[in-house]
């Protein structure tokens, strides 16, 4: 089909093609560099600033602050040091296991742009489920704190210490001479862990061109601003969300403010002592501050927009928000680690408002609703798996030639394995993760729709939904219910509260009152947890 017939069948509006049956972008297409040129995406977030002296990092906790000059200068030092003094070379990998610092961003950018393939971690895990990692990937290096590094194994190298005075040193060193590395943007940048909530930790391999695919859209899309944004980031920087975020930020020159933890109370604090204009959030932090009085008594003026990613919010906690802060924009985006973070998003304040969805396709990308049983492509308003195609979808996972090809199909697509629709509008809403909905007498049950539901009632801080083995219904919807403090809410209540808004066959069954809902870095429930601990004869 020639160019011509296939765009002339592609809906303004929603970007759908009648005759591909595929979602194009509305978006303007991206001018990407040539995939010859050799660019590491780290040097091209850097060769998009346009004001160096701006500050580029602040940790909130001290107060210290980096300007974009000193930032690059301390990227050189530390890629000078661990070129000349750690002697890593091109494609070696580096293990990364540190909470939030303003020296990850150094570390990351000083790594990139030597050609080391960064492999990060979450400081929290387990030694056994680091091993499992290490395996994986076989890194030569890890880059740790003081704190965590006795949990790793030994590795060709010895672990380098990032919150050491020797540290500090190596990107202050400017004796060293770096020699210059040629970065092929099909080179891999990182090797990024997807959350394991539905089976073993898998290995997500994302390319420079990947993330230079990425940064692009967002400087695409950047907003006009008489000042640089203030950006506080609450999601880790280990988290492909954090990642891609971090290096987008650095591209559009935004303040970033760094904080180690996170802690509802210390983020507020951290919002009013450096004005920041927008923050970077996993869902249950927007359900506690509409719902709860944690938010009284801070000043949240400064705070212009507060996105949303890792999981989907629902259309009541979205209103409650607009209800108890009408200044701020809630907006979403909808991204994996195998899409390196946001594949959707809302990009003017128009797409934000667009409430209950995800946002539009990012430019230079393509999708389909798919439908599960049939595989025939859906057109608008019609629910199917969700998939993806475009410069931004990873090559495969490590050592993993099964799940590759049971997620990667031929033509480039991403299957995502989620349950989504597309409207005539080319908004994108997510219904649920395919492998989680529940089968109730043959019916599907969605389990966020569910939990949505649950959060919106007064009493209810919390909620998660699983399946529930039964001899005649297959499966039952569960309930896990995290009540407020002193509430006297029982499960008759809970169960006639979602009884009133659902179809018979989606009512809970069953619930029950914990102090707590497990969950990922990015805000995910992790509902293989919820059966281990609960359901102790589940076979997960």
């Amino acid at each position: 089909m020639d160019n011509a017939s296939s765009s002339s069948s592609v809906d303004p509006n929603s970007g759908f093609s009648s005759k591909t049956k595929t979602f194009h972008s509305i978006r303007p297409p991206l001018l990407l560099p040539p995939m010859s040129s050799p660019v590491s995406a780290a040097s091209y977030a850097l060769s998009l600033q346009h004001n160096t002296e701006a500050t580029a990092f602040i940790d909130s906790s001290t107060g210290r602050r980096i300007s974009f000059s000193d930032f690059r200068q301390r990227v050189v030092s530390l890629a000078s040091s661990i070129q000349n003094t750690l002697r890593l070379s091109k494609n070696d990998v580096a293990f990364v296991l540190s909470p939030n610092s303003t020296h990850i961003p150094i570390l990351y950018f000083s790594l990139l742009s030597l050609g080391v393939v960064i492999s990060p971690a979450n400081p929290l895990s387990t030694e056994s489920e680091l091993l499992r990692q290490i395996k994986l990937t076989k890194p030569v290096i890890a880059f740790a704190t003081s704190r965590n590094f006795q949990k790793l194994p030994k590795l060709k190298h010895p672990a380098v210490l990032i919150d050491t005075p020797e540290f500090e040193l190596m990107m202050m060193n400017t004796g060293l001479k770096l020699k210059t590395v040629e970065v092929n943007q099909s080179d891999l940048a990182a090797i990024m862990y997807s959350s394991g909530t539905t089976g073993e930790v898998k290995g997500v391999k994302l390319t420079h061109r990947n993330f230079i695919a990425s940064i692009a859209n967002y400087h695409a899309q950047r907003p006009e601003r008489d000042s640089p944004a203030v950006m506080l980031y609450t999601v880790p920087l280990f988290h492909v969300f954090g990642f891609h975020y971090m290096l987008k930020s650095v591209a559009i020159t935004d303040t970033v403010v760094v904080m180690e933890r996170f802690d509802l109370k210390k983020m507020l604090k951290t919002v009013v002592d450096f004005r920041v204009t927008q923050l970077v959030v996993a869902p249950p932090v927007v359900v506690a501050m509409a719902k709860g009085s944690v938010t009284h008594g801070y000043d949240l003026s400064s705070l212009e927009a507060v996105g949303s990613g890792g999981a989907s919010l629902g259309k009541d906690v979205m209103q409650a928000f607009a209800h108890k802060f009408p200044n701020i924009i809630l907006f979403q985006g909808y991204g994996l680690t195998e899409t390196t973070g946001a594949a959707f998003r809302s990009a003017t304040t128009e797409e934000m408002l667009h409430k209950g969805s995800v946002g539009r396709l990012m430019a230079n990308s393509e999708a389909k609703i798919v439908d599960p049983d049939t595989g025939i492509a859906l057109p608008p308003g019609e629910q199917g798996e969700l998939w993806i195609k475009g410069p931004i979808i990873m090559q495969g996972y490590i050592g993993d030639p099964k799940n590759t090809s049971e997620t990667l199909m031929p033509g480039g697509w991403l299957r995502t394995g989620d349950l989504c629709y597309i409207d005539h509008h080319g908004y994108l809403f997510v219904v649920d993760r395919l492998k989680e909905l529940i089968k109730y007498k043959g019916y599907q049950v969605a389990p966020a729709e569910l939990e949505q539901l649950l959060q919106s009632h007064p009493e209810i801080v919390d909620a998660a939904v699983i399946p529930y083995p039964d001899e005649e219904a297959g499966q039952l919807p569960m309930a896990f219910v995290v009540r407020r403090p002193q509430s006297t809410l029982d499960k008759e209540q809970v169960i006639d509260f979602i009884s009133k808004q659902v179809a018979p066959y989606k009512k809970i069954r069953r619930v029950a009152f914990v102090s707590s809902i497990p969950k990922s870095p990015s805000g995910k429930i992790l509902r293989r947890e919820l059966k281990r601990i609960h359901l102790p004869g589940s076979k997960l």
